[in-house]
């Protein structure tokens, strides 16, 4: 393939084939700006071009041959070199290879340089490509089998080197990226840019012998997204380092860095950390979107009646509110739901956090710096001279800042935080192992949350059975109640599933648990009190409500929930 063509345009191309004009052509670009959709899926969309119109233009400029795909039979070496997952992500159709080693391919798109470059990287060979319509390829892709996307098959992103279409993601510094970069370059941005689209909250990068992954944590479970040669991936890193302001120099320590990124419209900050693996430097990125920063708690899938109780909770002039889970569960997310609510012109809100993760315009946030002696204690320490109506602490980590939260709460401050604990009543347990006295806990302590967060069933493919009855028996379900179960489809990737819901079990402290509190009772007397004095939903009761919505799945439900019991 010529490397000329890394110049191309494709609307020009089209243009200069007399298959679309320049009118055309600009309406085209235009609907581009706004929909970041590739050029021929707007034109082919519109109908101001058919698919053989599209391939017979690319074959004649581009002087590619043009394919019939109606009776592909590949040879059952190409497929050894390139998967059929890794053919239907990059969008292309593997047809044989040569004596000198040399793969035959077909693709719908031949500018696709991104795919072009991560077939060259993954196989370490050269390519003689034929153009083929879209619904050849689609054709021969169900000809090698029946392939069903999970969530770990991405489609690889694509940066056309088009006026129209300037780099899709741009750092701090306003630079761009485009399809004329180095490989390593576009590698990164081509990652960072995906994990956008698919809703990524973690990126894995990860070193082995042979090879190096890519993984996507998506709703809470990890999946592969790509790997790529272990040659690449010390450049890989270097770059990461290099954008996150980190050491290049230093591979056996941690580091922590910052990247900001502007990405399909959205300024994303990226938290990057380093690990030193016996194969290589391991980088995790975690993806904060800030255009994303509002949540709100109608919108953590909570039903009406947990709303209205966490509402009057935390409206309380005063006192400690606590939220726990383990890692992961959307405790920050709750918290930040709460601060939402009460972020009003009058009050004076400060929050202590362990990194700032999200800016929030009205409070005044903090970052913890223990380099510089700017620990949980020390900075609570100081907030409390600050005159505050709302103090959010992060996470009590030990006695002194738990003392000097529950203080605050004490002496007229209304606090909220987070601890890690499985359930709600085991949360008085953890404070009295801390060293807290019981009337410190029973005192101010207003009401505990513990919460997890469970993958939402896809609303366009779940699929509806009734409850067994064994089941249902066990749980207190009415038999044969119909619920619902994953399936799969584009929508959702194949897994089922498409964002995620909070379940919570909430205890309100009232005056009966105070009393047990007071008595260093067991944590099962708290839990049975606060079933029976206020009505508390255990986290199984409340993900079985979601079950019998048609929200989560049963396996679910009972794979996340039954261990906190």
């Amino acid at each position: 393939m010529s490397q000329d063509w890394r110049y191309l345009k494709l609307g020009d191309l089209l243009a200069d084939a007399g298959v679309i004009d320049r009118k055309t052509l600009d309406a085209a670009l235009e609907e581009q700006k706004l929909s970041k959709k590739r050029l021929d899926e707007i034109l082919l969309k519109n109908g101001w071009l058919s698919e053989r119109q599209l391939a017979d233009a690319l074959s004649r400029q581009l002087k590619l041959p043009l394919i019939s795909l109606a009776e592909y039979k590949p040879s059952r070496e190409v497929l050894n070199i390139i998967p059929k997952a890794a053919a239907q992500r990059l969008n292309v159709v593997p047809l044989s290879v040569s004596h000198t080693g040399k793969i035959a391919i077909a693709m719908s798109d031949p500018l696709d340089i991104m795919a072009i470059d991560e077939l060259r990287m993954m196989t370490n060979a050269e390519f003689d490509i034929s153009v083929a319509t879209m619904s050849d390829v689609r054709h021969a892709h169900k000809a090698q089998g029946t392939f069903k996307p999970a969530v770990n098959e991405y489609r690889a992103a694509n940066f056309e080197a088009s006026a129209a279409s300037p780099g899709l993601v741009r750092y701090a510094d306003g630079v761009s990226v485009s399809a004329d970069d180095a490989p390593v370059v576009r590698l990164v941005s081509n990652i960072l840019e995906q994990a956008v689209k698919d809703r990524v909250s973690d990126i894995h990068l990860e070193a082995y012998e042979a090879v190096s992954k890519v993984r996507y944590r998506v709703d809470g479970a990890l999946y592969d997204y790509m790997e790529y040669p272990a040659s690449l991936h010390p450049p890989v890193v270097s770059r990461l380092k290099v954008l996150a302001d980190m050491d290049i120099a230093e591979k056996r320590k941690s580091q922590d860095g910052r990247i900001v990124v502007q990405i399909l419209d959205k300024r994303i900050d990226l938290r990057v950390n380093t690990l030193l693996t016996i194969n290589g430097e391991k980088v995790v990125i975690r993806l904060l979107d800030q255009g994303a920063s509002r949540v709100g708690l109608s919108n953590l899938g909570l039903f009406d009646d947990d709303i209205e109780v966490l509402r009057r909770n935390i409206a309380v002039p005063h006192g400690i509110f606590l939220v726990t889970g383990p890692t992961g569960s959307g405790k920050s997310t709750t918290l930040r739901s709460f601060l939402e609510i009460l972020n009003r012109p009058g009050e004076n809100i400060i929050t202590v956090e362990d990194p700032v993760e999200f800016t929030m315009i009205g409070i005044n946030q903090v970052q913890v710096n223990e380099k510089a002696g700017q620990t949980f204690t020390e900075v609570l320490r100081s907030i409390l001279r600050q005159d505050p109506d709302t103090i959010m602490v992060g996470e009590i980590r030990d006695y002194p800042t738990a003392e000097l939260a529950i203080r605050a709460a004490l002496t007229g401050h209304l606090v909220l935080s987070t601890l890690h604990t499985n359930n709600a009543p085991g949360t008085v347990v953890r404070l009295l192992d801390m060293g807290i006295p019981p009337y410190l806990i029973s005192a101010p302590v207003v009401a505990i949350v513990a919460q997890r967060l469970l993958r939402r069933l896809c609303r366009r493919c779940k699929a509806e059975y009734p409850l067994p009855e064994d089941i249902a028996r066990a749980h207190g379900l009415p038999i044969g109640i119909p619920i619902f179960e994953p399936v799969g489809c584009d929508e959702c990737r194949g897994s089922g599933y498409k964002g995620r819901v909070a379940v919570m079990e909430i205890m309100e402290v009232n005056k009966k648990i105070r009393e047990l509190i007071n008595k260093k009772a067991p944590e099962s007397a708290i839990r049975q009190a606060a079933i029976m004095e206020s009505g508390m939903r255990l986290l199984l009761h409340s993900a079985l409500r979601n079950v019998v919505a048609g929200t989560i799945s049963m396996d679910e439900t009972l794979a996340v929930t039954e261990q906190s019991e």
